[in-house]
């Protein structure tokens, strides 16, 4: 029951914040953050929670509950939550607090319906992750769509209308190629065993040739990489995250690309070992080419949004790297990376938004010299931007290095490429800090007045992210510990069919 109530509180917080607005204007917020909270009490007490074992499941879960729905059609509302899900689940509650926190001054128009909106996709993302039914899975991959496409549409900034358009249309597209996916293995079900199946862990018995196997893998791995994102399906992200608020920014990166290497590592690879054992060299090529690439294009950037962004996608080709090499030390680093990368890049794109949101700017060539202006701000953006080149003693570094560790036992090549996007990262993080913080400070440029310092409400907010960086990295086992059983399952269910590698 305890996951019921996680996805109804974000559902009916909405609803509640919503109208709390014709009460107080500035009691949605309060909504949200109590509901988030509740959220995070129930997440935790599944910490402890000892390991289920029942009949027609696999794996080490935590919770699992199976109702009936549509049975006629195979459908029931099956979820449950093992230590990766949990994982994700406490990310997602910890970034939208973060998330709160970043639209708690910068939204004032029509707040009640905005963190409807902003509850609603937190609502989506952990039904996501706990989802065991394909047909409920895809439900709420849809529920995210709507809300966050309305965020960055009507609260985003000059070209908001064209960017959530963009976002809609590739989400939505490669959503229905996912759909075809999965109906696809729902009839294959049908034909090998006498009845319709949506449930996640009677698919794995389905058996598809080698040509049908790989045309709905692809499915999935296109739906799957194109919300990680990786190139050539990258393309939505920058313009997404240059435009939307700062919250919205705050969720796409932290949360929302987390779905899609999630729906890589639970469901894409365990549905279809062989095609993605033949697969293989293909992602991981675009997954180096990710790296080097988003690298190498963040240079081009004037528009310090644009250029977290592209970083974002450079570091998020780590995790596609660690998956498709699918080994125990590849896979806790993709862990790992996800973990860290949605707090440090949560946190950038905070500072970036809180730039913007001052001086009215995200253009870096009016900027420069804020260090003696803002130094709490100027502290702040070099401890994230340390950690996102992957500084050793930060979780940005422990889950990196895992995966170049795991990705060199399956191709030393595509290794070294990704590497040099170790290399690229530190020049373009101190790139940035040496164009928006040092140098010259040119008073005709920006208002005076509106360059203040991160207050103290800000400062909690990036603390408790800075401290989360480092007890990943100072103390990774925690974090390990919690998925390891989940993904030695993973593994040890796919060795036999995993060929070629």
């Amino acid at each position: 029951m305890i996951l019921i109530f996680v996805i109804a509180i974000l559902f009916i917080g909405g609803i509640l914040a919503w109208l709390s607005e014709f009460i107080n204007p500035k009691l949605p917020r309060v909504v949200a953050v109590i509901c988030l909270l509740v959220n995070g009490v129930l997440l935790l007490t599944l910490l402890d929670a000892p390991t289920l074992v029942q009949d027609g499941i696999d794996g080490d879960w935590l919770v699992h509950l199976k109702a009936s729905w549509l049975p006629r059609f195979g459908i029931y509302f099956q979820v449950g939550v093992d230590g990766l899900s949990l994982l994700m689940l406490l990310l997602t509650v910890f970034l939208g607090i973060i998330s709160c926190g970043a639209a708690w001054n910068e939204i004032v128009d029509r707040a009640g319906f905005f963190y409807f909106n902003l509850l609603w996709t937190l609502a989506g993302v952990a039904g996501v992750f706990v989802a065991l039914d394909l047909f409920l899975f895809f439900f709420f991959w849809e529920v995210m769509l709507i809300p966050m496409y309305l965020i960055i549409a009507i609260w985003g900034h000059e070209n908001k209308n064209y960017a959530a358009m963009k976002f809609f249309i590739f989400t939505q597209v490669t959503g229905l190629l996912m759909l075809i996916s999965i109906l696809v293995l729902a009839y294959s079900h049908y034909q090998q065993f006498g009845y319709f199946s949506f449930d996640y862990f009677e698919l794995k018995n389905v058996q598809l040739g080698s040509s049908l196997g790989m045309a709905v893998m692809l499915g999935f791995f296109i739906s799957f990489g194109t919300k990680l994102p990786t190139v050539p399906f990258h393309t939505w992200l920058p313009d997404a995250h240059s435009q939307a608020p700062t919250a919205g920014s705050v969720m796409l990166a932290g949360i929302l690309l987390k779905t899609g290497a999630y729906g890589l590592i639970r469901f894409t690879l365990p549905l279809f070992p062989e095609a993605t054992a033949t697969f293989t060299p293909i992602a991981m090529t675009l997954a180096a080419i990710s790296i080097v690439y988003c690298a190498k294009v963040a240079f081009a950037q004037t528009d310090i949004k644009r250029l977290i962004a592209y970083t974002s996608v450079s570091h998020m080709g780590f995790v596609m790297l660690g998956i498709f090499a699918w080994n125990a030390q590849a896979l806790q680093g993709a862990v790992m990376t996800m973990l860290a990368h949605g707090l440090s890049a949560a946190a950038l794109f905070m500072l970036a938004g809180g730039l913007q949101h001052r001086i009215h700017t995200r253009d870096m060539s009016n900027m420069g010299g804020f260090w003696t202006k803002v130094p709490l701000m100027s502290v702040v953006a070099l401890f994230f931007s340390i950690a996102a080149l992957g500084m050793p003693g930060l979780g940005n570094f422990v889950g990196e290095f895992l995966v170049l560790l795991g990705a060199f036992r399956v191709s030393v090549p595509l290794t070294v490429i990704s590497a040099f996007g170790l290399i690229l990262a530190s020049v373009y993080s101190l790139w940035v800090l040496q164009k928006v913080f040092q140098g010259k400070y040119d008073s005709g440029k920006i208002d005076d007045a509106s360059l203040v310092d991160l207050s103290r409400q800000e400062m909690i907010f990036y603390i408790a992210m800075m401290l989360g960086l480092v007890w990943m990295g100072m103390y990774p086992q925690s974090f390990l510990d919690m998925s390891a059983t989940t993904l030695d399952h993973l593994l040890q269910s796919t060795e036999a069919l995993r060929v070629g590698l």
